[in-house]
């Protein structure tokens, strides 16, 4: 949340001082200096925000806070050359947006880090079941985009050899599941003809949607010739996503699923 504010603090100043060096000597009318600042503002920082991507919200949120500064530099400025006061039409238009632009750098920094501990420990309601309360939003977004199709193209590739491989996996729990409790999940993997697959590694997590900080890594040992075990114990009920990958040689297949764990 530091380095947002800052960043639009700093920005907003300097558009704030290049405007008032422009008028004081540039011997340039307000809204000239406004029109200048706001186009060298843009000038400056789209070509920035292109080499070092910072998001989307990030980057509407910077360059709307320097052109409304610019602008009511253009305003004020202007009033006070002219002996007249602001009309409050555009002056409240001017303050709306400024707002709803402020607001919005603080959601996107609440969003990011979260509030402090001694922040949200005023505000937020405590948790009943004893679970730590956070106001982080986990999802990720990956702005690498050449990266990632990239990264499709190979998961494909993966799933068209796996598809040929025709191996057989059946995964599950041995017994009831529940919060907290130690429990056996297996899996046995066999080729596509009925035989098991032996002296594979298999290892795999259990990823929690709401919370990627919560996710559990595991590693299988093989039990028997294509059984594969451990013993796992998932902290929170609900929903877990499966990722679980079987690796043999130069051989990976790899399986996604979901399982729901009751609180007891």
């Amino acid at each position: 949340m530091t380095d947002l504010l800052l960043s639009l603090a700093g920005g907003a100043g300097l558009s704030l001082l290049a405007n008032a060096a422009l008028v004081r000597f540039g011997r340039t009318s307000a809204k000239q200096a406004a029109a200048v600042v706001a186009l060298a503002t843009v000038g400056l920082y789209v070509p920035y925000s292109v080499i070092r991507w910072p998001g989307g919200d990030i980057f509407a949120i910077h360059l709307g806070i320097y052109l409304l500064v610019s602008l009511a530099c253009g305003m004020l400025l202007d009033s006070r050359a002219s002996g007249k006061g602001v009309h409050w039409g555009p002056a409240a238009i001017t303050g709306f947006f400024i707002f709803v632009a402020i607001a919005g750098a603080v959601f996107v920094a609440i969003a990011e880090r979260g509030l402090t501990p001694a922040v949200w420990g005023r505000w937020l309601p405590a948790s009943e079941s004893g679970r730590q309360i956070t106001s982080v939003f986990p999802g990720v977004i990956s702005h690498d985009f050449h990266k990632k199709e990239a990264l499709y193209n190979q998961y494909l590739q993966q799933v068209e050899r796996q598809r040929q491989r025709g191996w057989q996996v059946q995964k599950g729990w041995l017994g009831k599941v529940s919060v907290n409790e130690p429990s056996v999940f297996r899996v046995a993997v066999r080729t596509r003809e009925g035989g098991p697959v032996a002296g594979a590694e298999v290892a795999g997590q259990f990823l929690r949607p709401s919370d990627s900080r919560q996710d559990v890594a595991f590693t299988l040992v093989e039990t028997a010739p294509g059984i594969y075990e451990t013993t796992l114990n998932l902290p929170w009920a609900g929903t877990w996503n499966l990722v679980l990958q079987i690796r043999k040689g130069e051989d990976l297949h790899e399986i996604r699923a979901v399982t729901q764990v009751p609180s007891r």
